[in-house]
Parts: C-alpha cells; sequence; structure tokens
C-alpha cells in the first residue's frame, strides 16, 4: 500500500476536499493531506469520515496541518460530494473596499505611520464582513512588496477571497515592480470602477 501526498497549502475550500475525493475515487487507500487552516483541516476530516475512512490528524511546527487518512476497502461509501457542504463560509461584504494610498498611517511620525499601517492590515481578517476588494495605490504599494510587514497578513486575505488590487504605473514609479509578493497588478480604470461601484469605502489614510 503506498502513500500518496496531497500537497493542498494555498487552496483555497473546497479545493482540499476536492483533491481528496479524486484520490479516494482513483483507489488511493494511505493518503497524507497537508493544508495551511484549520477550516480546511476541519473540511477534509468531515470528508474523509463520511467515505468510510480512518483519520488522524496533527499540528506541524510550521502551524500547517497534516491529515493521515486510511481507505477502509468495501467499507469506503464513496458518496457524492456537495462543494457548498465544504466552504470555508467567510462573510465578504461585495460593497466594502478598502483603499491604502500612503506608506502610513495618520500624520506625524513617519516610523510610527507605517508600523501603524502595517498593524491595521494585520487586523483587517478579525473584522467581520472582510472587505470585497483592497486597493493599493501611490506609496500605498509598498505594503505588498517583499519589504512589508503586512505580507502574511494580506496572503491570507487573498486566500480567504478577498481580491488586491495595486497600481501598476505607482508600481513603476517606485521601481517595486519586480517585488510585488501578493495581490494583481492593477489600472487606474479598474481602481476607479471599484470604488464608484463600492457601497462603502474605508481608508486609514
Amino acid at each position: 500500500m503506498s502513500l500518496i501526498t496531497l500537497d493542498c497549502v494555498g487552496l483555497p475550500c473546497p479545493k482540499p476536499v476536492l483533491k481528496t475525493k479524486e484520490a479516494l475515487d482513483n483507489g488511493a487507500q494511505l493518503l497524507l493531506v497537508v493544508v495551511d487552516n484549520e477550516a480546511s483541516k476541519n473540511n477534509v476530516t468531515r470528508f474523509a469520515g463520511n467515505q468510510g475512512c480512518r483519520i488522524s490528524d496533527r499540528l506541524l511546527d510550521n502551524g500547517h496541518f497534516e491529515i493521515s487518512i486510511t481507505g477502509t476497502g468495501e467499507e469506503q461509501q464513496n458518496l457524492p460530494l456537495d462543494s457548498a457542504d465544504y466552504s470555508c463560509k467567510i462573510p465578504i461584504s461585495d460593497g466594502l473596499i478598502y483603499v491604502i494610498s500612503a506608506d502610513r498611517m495618520g500624520r506625524g511620525s513617519e516610523e510610527l505611520g507605517w508600523a501603524l499601517l502595517q498593524t491595521f492590515i494585520q487586523t483587517i481578517k478579525e473584522v467581520k464582513p472582510l472587505p470585497a476588494k483592497i486597493l493599493f495605490y501611490n506609496s500605498g504599494v509598498k505594503l505588498v512588496v517583499e519589504q512589508s510587514g503586512a505580507l502574511e497578513a494580506l496572503t491570507e486575505l487573498q486566500k480567504q477571497g478577498v481580491e488586491i488590487l495595486v497600481c501598476g504605473t505607482c508600481l513603476d514609479f517606485f521601481k517595486l515592480k519586480s517585488s510585488i509578493k501578493v495581490g494583481q497588478i492593477s489600472n487606474m480604470y479598474d481602481i476607479m470602477n471599484t470604488m464608484t461601484k463600492a457601497a462603502k469605502v474605508i481608508s486609514p489614510q
């Protein structure tokens, strides 16, 4: 019985469940599934349990979860899958957007403003509903490049379905286009269109 490893790190719900189902449907009897959040871990273990599999899981040192799944032959039920049953169900408001137009929050100390802005972004995920989009332009684009302390928080928000749009002209101006680590390079038309259609715009500047 050979072990099959499924690396599902970075995949949004319900993709880890879909990959697990595909492997089981193809006859896999011993699976090791790696995910990077508790919602995906719970969904995979619940699905495998519904299939009659034996399951164990553990938390790795890097914060990821490792799920061991053992098929049980004839007891495996191969039940149909409804993807909606395994979504992460994170509330997102279509009419709410955040605008980051500078590399600091408030006025006064630039160093303090930079630190406050990174903390602001790290806190977005704690406030529900999440925004549909976060827009970065002017010096705000410095928050999406490799020197930023907000990258981990922005990456997590992106995994949860928040769209991150970054002004391409601004990246060119600051010579940062090659350093972008998260988000989608966009243009002024998309940024203006998003702001025009938004029911609510929040900016820390």
